[in-house]
């Protein structure tokens, strides 16, 4: 059954994988998630046994024709998958047999566990953060409130005090206070909107790389690129995007600096790469941009690595927990996803950011 150019943008739009076989369990088509899914085009996949795209799984070819031959449909859920370069994938799909011109064909479609599961994490995300802001800002306004008060006190004891020793005590109270003020401001973040351009990220991790140079200098932390040119610019604020990818370097700078660390030289790299057919919470991009920061560090607690991106959380005792929910923040605007991964040794943020079409 050839598909024609409408039927094939319209499931290009779908985000579950569709997959059209033939009697023979020969592939007549898959759309553009199934292509992300198996690791193949179509053009390649065309005609080829479906026992040559899933390998190993006998059991699940045999379901697959059972149920063509029962012409009955079938689901399994959490099916483990090796496909093409020995990529491992986990779905739920389900087989729907059809005649056609007198012809048994089957529908197959392929739902990401792993996509269900980090867009129902980035709807929890998004909605305990729209809560926490709004709880934040009100509290923000309850705290102000007292502290310009007592600034304002300070100032005049200030002013009429003619003693040096204890107009030592009133600047302590103003700057304090204003210490105070600066990080209420920083915790409910900014409500400036983005001055959006075309944006080379490469310029903005320059950026980012030479405004840490100094403070990883003589600690025995080497700063390492791997950049990929072929990454067209991105729409973005650039001095937003450099803050957030700043705090999460810095990150992973204190991170170094931990007691806990066993090796002499700590690492981080900075590395960018193009991504293609990429879903970031329910819209669909041919083509993503995702930057890596990694660094050998001794990792992030199991226990904490599901709540990093909120605020007041932080893995150090000095530590404000301010910095990953801003960058959250800030990608979150810029229409991206924030992941972190993290085991003894290795822990990788990924920022992935849509790149619009071009409309030539």
């Amino acid at each position: 059954m050839p598909l024609d150019s409408v039927h094939k943008r319209l499931l290009d739009q779908l985000k579950t994988g569709v997959v059209l076989l033939d009697n023979k369990l020969r592939l007549l088509y898959i759309n553009v998630a199934a292509e992300s899914l198996l690791d193949i085009s179509e053009s390649k996949a065309n005609q080829l046994f479906i026992g040559d795209v899933i390998f190993n799984a006998e059991e699940d070819i045999l379901e697959i024709q059972t149920a063509l031959v029962n012409n009955a449909s079938f689901t399994k859920h959490r099916a483990e998958l090796q496909v093409m370069h020995d990529k491992i994938i986990f779905v739920d799909y389900t087989i729907n047999p059809f005649e056609e011109n007198g012809e048994t064909q089957a529908l197959l479609e392929l739902k990401s566990v792993a996509h269900s599961h980090r867009i129902n994490r980035e709807e929890s995300l998004h909605s305990a953060h729209i809560t926490t802001r709004e709880l934040v800002r009100g509290l923000a306004h309850e705290i102000k409130n007292p502290l310009g008060g007592i600034r304002g006190a300070a100032q005049l004891l200030a002013q009429e005090n003619k003693d040096i020793e204890l107009a030592d005590y009133t600047n302590i109270i103003i700057e304090e206070a204003d210490r105070l003020h600066n990080l209420v401001d920083r915790l409910v973040g900014s409500r400036k909107p983005l001055d959006l351009k075309n944006t080379n990220i490469h310029e903005v991790l320059d950026r980012v790389r030479s405004l840490v140079e100094a403070e990883v200098s003589g600690h025995g932390i080497n700063l390492q690129c791997d950049y990929d040119p072929s990454i067209p610019p991105v729409l973005a604020d650039p001095e937003q995007l450099i803050q957030a990818m700043l705090n999460i370097v810095r990150n992973a700078m204190q991170s170094l600096n931990s007691p806990d660390i066993d090796h002499e030289l700590g690492e981080i790299m900075l590395r960018t790469r193009v991504l293609r057919n990429v879903t970031i919470a329910t819209n669909f991009y041919r083509l993503a941009a995702s930057i890596e920061v990694i660094d050998n560090g001794p990792g992030i607690p199991e226990n904490m690595i599901d709540t990093i991106f909120y605020p007041m959380i932080s893995s150090r005792p000095e530590g404000t927990g301010l910095g990953l929910p801003i960058t959250h923040g800030i990608i979150n605007q810029h229409k991206g996803m924030i992941e972190c991964g993290s085991k003894l040794g290795e822990t990788k943020f990924t920022v992935v950011l849509p790149i619009s079409e071009s409309k030539n």
